[in-house]
């Protein structure tokens, strides 16, 4: 064959594919290609919850986390599903003081957690995370104000003073809703440690806690 030639002889040819062939063979082994990776790197990633309105995870529902459980309200037939831990705390408390001091609930009258299911929007998604409850939604519809006498209204800024701007009652949002009480700071703030240790002592000491406090406490 001439030297001019521009084919290649058959035998370099199949050289030539073949070392092709063995180099890509080597350069995928070397190589992982990007959908493993990204298989690898999500498996690696412990999954997220989403959270609420006030910053804290929500769950999809109670008792199956070990996060959610039903508290009994001291000293009334009220249960009420809520986060264990401060935020239980601090709303059991809340729950309690209204029970003594502003009117008598009864058991069905308290609702806390609710999950999410895509139907809660805005602060009612702080009900999905455990850290919310509706005292008698029914006797306070949204939008309406004024539902509570002045005397009962002044008890309940006593307890929103001692919860020391930790917990928010819904009305005083734009859009009221009277039956709405939330934890209104995220898991890792102090104030609500702080307080829950203060109600916790509070409860180990006799004529202390709900029910004994004084206004302006």
């Amino acid at each position: 064959m001439p030297l001019s030639s521009p084919h290649l002889p058959r035998r370099g040819v199949l050289r030539t594919g073949l070392g092709l062939t063995a180099a890509a063979g080597l350069a995928t082994l070397a190589t992982p290609s990007a959908a493993s990776a990204s298989t690898r790197a999500a498996e690696d990633t412990p999954p997220t919850h989403p959270t609420s309105a006030n910053g804290w995870p929500m769950e999809p529902q109670a008792d199956t986390t070990g996060t959610i459980w039903t508290r009994q309200v001291p000293g009334s037939s009220v249960s009420v599903a809520l986060r264990l831990g401060e935020a239980a705390t601090v709303l059991v408390h809340v729950i309690r003081r209204y029970h003594y001091e502003i009117d008598t609930l009864v058991d069905g009258e308290v609702i806390g957690f609710r999950p999410a299911n895509g139907k809660l929007k805005g602060y009612a998604t702080n009900h999905a995370s455990g850290t919310a409850v509706a005292i008698r939604p029914t006797w306070y519809p949204k939008g309406t104000k004024d539902g509570l006498f002045p005397h009962q209204l002044a008890t309940l800024r006593d307890i929103l003073k001692e919860c020391q701007e930790v917990v928010a009652w819904g009305g005083d949002f734009r859009h009221p809703n009277e039956s709405h009480f939330q934890i209104d700071v995220p898991p890792s703030d102090a104030r609500l440690k702080r307080l829950a240790a203060r109600i916790r002592g509070w409860e180990d000491t006799p004529g202390q806690g709900a029910g004994t406090l004084t206004l302006g406490a």
